[in-house]
């Protein structure tokens, strides 16, 4: 299966480089879906504690990406790879940066819910309950495809983020509303507004993603053209 793309190395040491370079990766991954499924649900409840352990985490997504990153370049100038190899390094050193953002976006979350008082939010936060819900399988399942060389699921993630975009414009609207009902609420209405942005960048750097899977897999580059386009074109290269 796919796996045959690592695994077809006269050097085992090599090999062995490889697949602790990927699992590198799903380490930095976990942890990443870690911080943002406690942003969320931190700001859903207004659990300061928990939006203050997000935040004192984030270090370690920042060390991780440090250290992969001296891992490729140490790979790419010593081991000079060639073909799937390459991509595979190449792959990882895009990846990893969208997985620092995520997790810059899951502390951001968290900040937001340390500005919202305890006993406000009600209402407002129905609104994002689902987002967070989406958006947290679509990171998921980008990592799942990630770990498993699954094109489809990649695929299937691919086309979720379109459906995120469309309900971040309804929540938009739907928090306007409520700021003209009662402009008081105001200053914790923005504050859900800019947790919802950041839910719709953690789907973007989530389908980033999954474009470099591709990229690796089928040795197809998917960005900057239409959801079709990438999804006939990693089929055709079957």
């Amino acid at each position: 299966m796919q796996e045959a793309l690592i695994e077809q190395h006269i050097s085992a040491k090599f090999n062995k480089e490889l697949r602790e370079l990927r699992n590198q990766v799903l380490k930095m991954g976990g942890l990443v879906e870690e911080q943002l499924t406690k942003a969320i649900t931190a700001l859903i409840n207004l659990n300061d504690e928990l939006a203050r352990e997000v935040y004192s985490n984030d270090y370690k997504i920042n060390a991780l990406e440090v250290e992969i990153d001296d891992e490729s370049t140490r790979i790419l100038a010593l081991r000079q790879p060639t073909a799937s190899d390459l991509r595979l390094v190449m792959a990882v050193v895009k990846t990893i940066p969208d997985l620092e953002r995520i997790g810059d976006q899951a502390e951001r979350i968290a900040q937001m819910a340390l500005k919202i008082p305890s006993d406000k939010g009600g209402k407002y936060f129905f609104a994002i309950r689902h987002l967070g819900e989406q958006v947290q399988t679509m990171l998921h399942n980008s990592l799942d495809a990630f770990a498993r060389l699954d094109i489809e699921t990649a695929l299937q993630v691919m086309h979720q983020e379109s459906k995120v975009d469309q309900e971040c414009d309804t929540i938009g609207r739907q928090l306007m509303t409520y700021m003209m009902e009662d402009p008081r609420n105001i200053p914790i209405i923005l504050n859900i507004m800019w947790s919802t942005r950041a839910l719709e960048r953690v789907a973007a750097h989530s389908r980033n993603i999954c474009e470099y899977l591709i990229y690796f897999v089928k040795g197809k580059d998917v960005r900057h053209i239409s959801l079709e386009q990438a999804e006939e074109q990693a089929r055709q290269a079957r």
